[in-house]
């Protein structure tokens, strides 16, 4: 019986899980997003989740710990700068796992995860919508007014600025054509 085991032991020994995942989990800290398989990305969901929260209380203590975990302190900083900084009012679920589909040369399920937060094309944003004027005109119609409103903005003269620019830039061009 499988009494109390629940993490993914990924086909490895002790050692090399907690090397590879320390690994994974210092790229998705400097980097916001890696590209890796299913069951990788489940693993280090459960494995920086929780040193992402250990991040939002700065303290020295915090910092051992999580540098513990990490062993590099570039990331450790990363982390308690700019991450903790963003996370500070979420209360859970700082990554996000997105499937990709399947490997071509072992069939093995790909995924990335990122950190939520810095995805912009994922954030909640307020959409200005959009307007559209609908009628009952046929489309043609519809198509030939914009074009009479144009009509007069190309109509008027251009600034005085422009002018003397847009005299001189086809004078020079036309000098060598003609040689």
């Amino acid at each position: 019986m499988r009494h109390n085991k629940k993490f993914n032991h990924l086909s490895r020994t002790a050692s090399h899980r907690d090397a590879m995942l320390a690994n994974m989990a210092i790229s998705l800290i400097m980097h916001k997003r890696i590209t890796t398989t299913l069951a990788k990305a489940k693993a280090l969901k459960k494995y920086v989740e929780p040193l992402i929260t250990r991040s939002k209380e700065d303290t020295t203590n915090s910092r051992r710990v999580v540098f513990r975990y990490l062993q590099n302190k570039y990331a450790v900083t990363e982390l308690f700068t700019e991450v903790s900084t963003k996370v500070a009012d979420r209360p859970g679920g700082y990554t996000r796992i997105i499937k990709l589909g399947f490997r071509q040369g072992d069939a093995a399920q790909v995924a990335f995860i990122e950190l939520v937060d810095y995805d912009d094309n994922m954030a909640k944003t307020a959409k200005v919508a959009k307007k559209t004027r609908r009628s009952r005109k046929s489309t043609a119609a519809a198509t030939e007014a914009p074009v009479a409103d144009e009509a007069p903005k190309a109509e008027e003269a251009p600034k005085a600025e422009e002018t003397p620019a847009a005299e001189e830039a086809p004078k020079a061009e036309e000098a060598p054509k003609a040689e």
